[in-house]
């Protein structure tokens, strides 16, 4: 028999510290978390912030972690994976890096809300950068596994700390760095600190036993120019965001034909128009409308007290305080990033007659006094779509109680062929108000187009006759539908409620 020599039996790849290795799988599995949460901020301008993103970005950013577990897994058993360890981390930072502007621009060809584009669009966002970190876990495990009795042990531990670096990353991504940094501050400070520990990984394995990263200098410098230009091109890419909220990319653009005109503008859609000098100037049709039933409600100069489900640009208070002085006009906003955008740009100025409320109008509507309000507007959005909250039965059964008896709520619903969504509303509404009408451009009516529609809701009999003639002198074409004509129109939609609202369903389009 010929004996083996120690030196000729494959070399075991050493095991890292447990402290290091637990660190490794924490921050990794953690970084995809921030990764994926910064996703939905990036994508948002472009493609909205629906249910469909949502999930778009929920399930590529699992695809990856999937691919990447994989991946890394069968490298570790090809590869010592010591050597594999710190070139992911580093190679991770520079996708990161490069995400933003690859989206910026990939943004600008994919607007829109196609499926497609939607999943292309998160797909460039996030897919490379989270596969790459998804590999760093099944390449610690690997080097951990040095005693086979305690692979259940070791695998659980690090599956669990994983997970808790996942959690971790999600709450504080979600409640700290969204609301105090913009998402280019979020994701470089990522791609930094993802080149950072990559880089004092190399340096430790390194001078523990020559596992440098490897390959030769031209790969290292080619990898740094890679991470500089992916730096280099946020700088030049298309921003399309004046101010980041914890809610919203939001603009501010002056209108060229009206020099007091200012349009605001959050995740790129239209969702405000302010003038500056003129606040009695409605250049949004759906504010028109709101203003002719407010004007046949009350006669200019007889004061409201006026609740705002949603603040946006403040156009509606505004023209409530100018027609009719000393309304209260209490808006519930959640978004407070855009109050303060409000106040220095659209000229917003609280005080007796403009109250603001930071919330979410569910809770904040929940605790108004019964019959405290003569007029009610719901004009809250995300994106371009109603909160699915603010549409069901119950939240409308909390606005009736706090409308006075003959008071009137106005809600403002967009939707599209086959106007799903809207026969719903309507049909919610109806539900809790005695008597209901809509207004509406015709050819939206007929399925024809997407629009802006106005639900006019009120335990007394509205005047429709009334607000029929002020729609008619302000040149409104329009069609105010009610009785039997609207009973037709809702047919048999359902009555959204909390148990079953689903709201982005009915508003795709078939």
């Amino acid at each position: 028999m010929v004996a083996t020599s120690a030196s000729s039996l494959p070399q075991v790849p050493r095991a890292l510290p447990n402290g290091l290795a637990a660190f490794l799988v924490f921050y990794s599995s953690g970084a995809v978390l921030v990764l994926e949460t910064a996703a939905l901020r990036l994508v948002g301008p472009y493609v909205g912030v629906t249910l469909q993103v949502t999930s778009s970005v929920i399930g590529i950013a699992l695809a990856a972690i999937a691919y990447g577990a994989w991946a890394g897994g069968w490298l570790a058993d090809r590869r010592n994976p010591r050597t594999l360890l710190a070139p992911a981390l580093v190679l991770s930072g520079i996708a990161t890096a490069i995400t933003l502007p690859a989206v910026r621009y990939a943004g600008e060809v994919l607007r829109g809300g196609a499926a497609s584009a939607v999943l292309l669009l998160v797909a460039v966002a996030v897919f490379a950068p989270a596969m790459l970190l998804s590999s760093v876990s099944p390449l610690v495990i690997k080097l951990q596994l040095a005693d086979l009795r305690r692979t259940g042990q070791v695998v659980g531990r690090l599956s669990s700390i994983g997970t808790l670096g996942a959690v971790t990353a999600t709450l504080v991504t979600g409640f700290v760095l969204v609301a105090a940094l913009p998402s280019t501050v979020i994701l470089f400070g990522l791609a930094a600190s993802l080149g950072i520990v990559g880089i004092a990984l190399g340096v430790y394995l390194h001078r523990q036993d020559r596992a440098v990263l490897p390959g030769p200098a031209r790969v290292k410098a080619a990898l740094a120019v890679l991470g500089l230009a992916g730096a280099g091109l946020t700088m030049v890419a298309p921003n399309p965001c004046d101010v980041e909220t914890a809610y919203h990319c939001a603009r501010v653009e002056a209108d060229p034909g009206r020099a007091s005109g200012r349009t605001l503008l959050l995740n790129s859609a239209q969702h405000s128009y302010v003038d500056l000098a003129d606040p009695t100037h409605l250049e949004f049709a759906y504010t028109r409308w709101i203003g002719a039933v407010a004007d046949v409600l009350a006669p200019p100069q007889q004061r409201l007290d006026a609740l705002h489900l949603g603040g946006g640009g403040f156009t509606v208070p505004r023209y409530l305080t100018a027609t009719r002085p000393g309304t209260d006009n209490l808006v519930f906003e959640i978004d407070g990033g855009l109050v303060e955008l409000g106040e220095r740009r659209l000229g917003i100025r609280q005080g007796p007659d403009l109250r603001a409320v930071v919330g979410d109008a569910r809770l904040l509507v929940a605790a108004e006094a019964t019959d405290s309000r003569d007029f009610v507007v719901g004009d809250a959005f995300g994106h371009l779509v109603v909160p699915w909250h603010l549409a069901t039965r119950e939240m409308a059964a909390e606005i009736r109680r706090v409308t006075r008896p003959g008071g009137v709520y106005v809600q403002n619903v967009i939707d599209y062929p086959p106007l799903r969504f809207i026969r719903s509303e309507v049909a919610t509404v109806a539900a809790e108000f005695g008597h209901v009408a809509l207004i509406a451009p015709p050819e939206a009516l007929a399925g024809e187009r997407g629009a802006n529609f106005l639900i006019v809701a009120s335990d007394a009999p509205l005047p429709l006759a009334a607000v029929r003639a002020r729609l008619d002198d302000a040149n409104e074409p329009v069609s105010l539908l009610s009785g039997g004509d609207l009973t037709d129109f809702v047919g048999d939609a359902l009555v959204l409620t909390d148990d079953y609202a689903p709201v982005d369903q009915l508003l795709a389009t078939a």
